[in-house]
């Protein structure tokens, strides 16, 4: 599903050149759930925004899906991210003035999807996420639980292949948090949706099938499946 091939991501600053990351090279398979841990500034973001072709690696080659996203211009990363990836952010970055269902809607709005097709997806989304009802009402109408799966609900409705989720559960209440963290490990399993996530929080971690630790730019850990129950499925 993704293949990462010595990539480096170097920024200029007033006090010289800074590489967030250094010749790193991973993959992820299909169908997966990868957690990626580590320090703040230890480049887990930077990989993540690479991995949804929100950035370009300085150097190296990403393959997400079979598209080699460093052969893309800024027009074809879009439709990229408009169709093959599902964006999930710690602080929601749902647009206020927008109500629930609109909010979940972009994508399909962007895509020129049917009006009536779009309010059939949205009810089956919200129904998916647990919010029946919901879809009149804006975001500061609900809790920070209840934004996360709006968020969540946004990234599924153009359905697709991969989620990438960047500290999903990081402004979130335990048992919140533990709601979402079932929810994409459901939409991992039932669904089948590869689940790429950025997190400091080990317990939040266990839900992967795999755990990859970074630092200082580069990956120093990277640990097998737990079980081979869960080796057997992504075979």
């Amino acid at each position: 599903m993704i293949s990462v091939s010595n990539v480096s991501k170097m920024y200029t600053l007033e006090s010289g050149d800074f590489f967030a990351l250094k010749d790193t090279t991973m993959q992820v398979r299909k169908g997966e759930f990868v957690a990626i841990m580590g320090p703040s500034g230890s480049g887990k973001s930077t990989l993540l925004q690479l991995l949804g072709g929100l950035d370009q690696p300085t150097t190296g080659n990403i393959i997400v899906d079979g598209i080699d996203l460093t052969k893309l211009n800024e027009k074809e990363r879009t439709l990229f991210r408009r169709t093959k990836v599902g964006f999930v952010f710690q602080n929601y970055q749902l647009l206020p003035m927008m109500t629930v269902g609109e909010n979940i809607a972009l994508s399909l709005t962007a895509n020129n999807t049917p009006k009536n097709e779009i309010k059939t997806i949205v009810q089956k989304l919200l129904s998916e996420v647990n919010l029946q009802g919901k879809e009149s009402v804006f975001p500061s109408q609900l809790s920070g639980g209840q934004q996360q799966r709006v968020a969540i609900a946004r990234a599924l409705a153009m359905k697709p292949s991969l989620i990438l989720a960047d500290e999903p559960t990081g402004n979130l209440d335990q048992k919140n948090g533990e709601d979402i963290l079932k929810l994409l490990s459901r939409l991992n399993k039932e669904e089948k949706i590869t689940v790429v996530m950025v997190t400091h929080d080990q317990q939040a971690a266990q839900v992967a099938d795999r755990i990859i630790v970074v630092r200082d730019g580069m990956i120093v850990e990277e640990g097998g499946y737990r079980n081979e129950k869960v080796a057997n499925r992504m075979a």
